[in-house]
């Protein structure tokens, strides 16, 4: 097992950040540790929530013994509060980053397979939503999506007001995030419409894993997006469990997903 930090500058968020990545290396000490063949990785790209950054998956759940488990790599990259969407005015490409730029770096540096039922996208709270966004957005690139406690405000943003102290839920926020809020349903920052895009295209949908918890506040947005997917037969398996917006239950669930992958 290989956990690896990468520092590097990106073009598409024009600063240097940080990614992290778990390679399930095991090598076999009995013989030579260079005579055995590494076959590229399946990979998925996890991405932390709000306030969190590279570290979170690695210092809060067991994602490494799951990834030996799997025998899959993980890459966790640095999203800011970004909702890792693109952001014209600063710049700030968050979208294009997690991507393009991520998924084509990380395969340089890395026996990692290009191929995209090899290659996935999940993340937990604000990186579920960018994790769904994402996916869809870019889905020549990722085959599989997951989404736990996935923070899909795209439904109820458009109704704030700036009548709270707590600055991550005004409107004025949500604004220097999703741009005009009049305009975010029938945007690329809507996961309904990126998928009805996909279906008059008649492109291939990526197949979604989304859990979460009944005593979670963003119970109803996930259901909101699981009818949506049931109603236009996308393939995906959602699952409700007792639990609320903590690690307790990401941990349990990234591994129930990590198992779906395989299935």
């Amino acid at each position: 097992m290989a956990v690896i930090t990468v520092d590097f500058t990106s073009i598409s968020i024009m600063k240097r950040t940080t990614f992290r990545i778990i390679l399930p290396i095991d090598w076999n000490w009995a013989s030579s540790p260079y005579e055995k063949e590494i076959k590229p990785f399946k990979t998925l790209y996890l991405l932390h929530g709000i306030f969190g950054d590279s570290s979170d998956w690695i210092m809060n759940t067991e994602i490494e013994r799951y990834a030996s488990q799997h025998q899959i790599a993980v890459v966790m990259p640095s999203g800011d509060n970004s909702f890792y969407l693109d952001n014209e005015i600063r710049n700030d490409n968050y979208g294009k980053y997690i991507g393009e730029e991520l998924v084509a770096y990380t395969r340089k540096l890395f026996p990692l397979s290009t191929k995209r039922e090899d290659t996935f996208i999940g993340g937990l709270s604000m990186g579920g939503y960018g994790a769904i966004r994402n996916g869809l957005k870019y889905s020549e690139t990722f085959g599989a999506i997951i989404g736990l406690s996935s923070a899909l405000v795209n439904y109820v943003v458009p109704e704030t007001d700036n009548e709270t102290d707590f600055f991550i839920r005004r409107r004025s926020y949500f604004e220097s995030i999703f741009g005009d809020l009049t305009k975010l349903t029938e945007s690329d920052k809507n996961p309904d419409a990126l998928i009805m895009k996909l279906i008059e295209s008649k492109k291939k949908i990526p197949k979604i894993y989304m859990a979460c918890g009944t005593e979670d506040d963003l119970i109803g947005v996930g259901r909101h997006f699981r009818d949506f997917l049931t109603d236009h037969k996308i393939t995906h398996k959602y699952t409700e469990a007792p639990g609320v917006h903590d690690w307790i239950f990401w941990n349990t669930y990234i591994q129930d997903a990590l198992q779906w992958l395989e299935e």
